[in-house]
């Protein structure tokens, strides 16, 4: 992976880290000073967008950390599988704070559910998403079987030579 590749999306990272820490700060100053109107469940959905932005920033670190050892050339080791799986549970538990989101804000469409239908393909996109992940994590796995294997068969060509 080029330095160029790397930066940019640790720049990336970056700005949006720095964004949801942002939004949370907001979300928290909201829940203490802004009192609800009765309109909408205002402090359940800020409550819920401070746990879903915490759920992208233990995404985002992950990412920097498996980042940090594609760099290193780390990657192929048991030890970036513990990054992938909190990555898949932190994907995971967004899915299902944005259900929890869908939940709240269906009874305001009950005259027109079909934004209710599209925010709960939503998040089922999201669960695809870690799906994806976990398609990569198998990935991964096989990529560090090999790369053991090599290993092995270099040591093992070593003592004939």
């Amino acid at each position: 992976m080029g330095k160029l590749t790397v930066r940019a999306l640790r720049a990336v990272l970056t700005v949006v880290l720095a964004g949801t820490v942002f939004v949370q700060a907001l979300m928290v100053w909201a829940l203490a000073t802004d009192p609800e109107d009765g309109s909408l469940p205002l402090t359940p959905l800020r409550l819920i967008t401070i746990l879903g932005m915490m759920s992208a920033q233990v995404a985002l670190v992950c990412v920097w950390r498996l980042v940090t050892m594609v760099r290193r050339g780390t990657v192929f080791s048991h030890t970036a599988f513990r990054y992938v799986d909190v990555m898949i549970g932190a994907i995971v538990a967004a899915a299902l704070v944005w259900f929890a989101v869908t939940v709240l804000n269906a009874p305001g469409q009950r005259d027109d559910p079909g934004v209710t239908v599209i925010m709960g393909g939503v998040g089922v996109a999201i669960l695809g998403v870690a799906l994806i992940v976990h398609v990569l994590r198998m990935l991964l796995a096989q990529a560090v079987a090999r790369d053991v294997e090599a290993a092995k068969m270099r040591a093992e060509l070593d003592e004939v030579i």
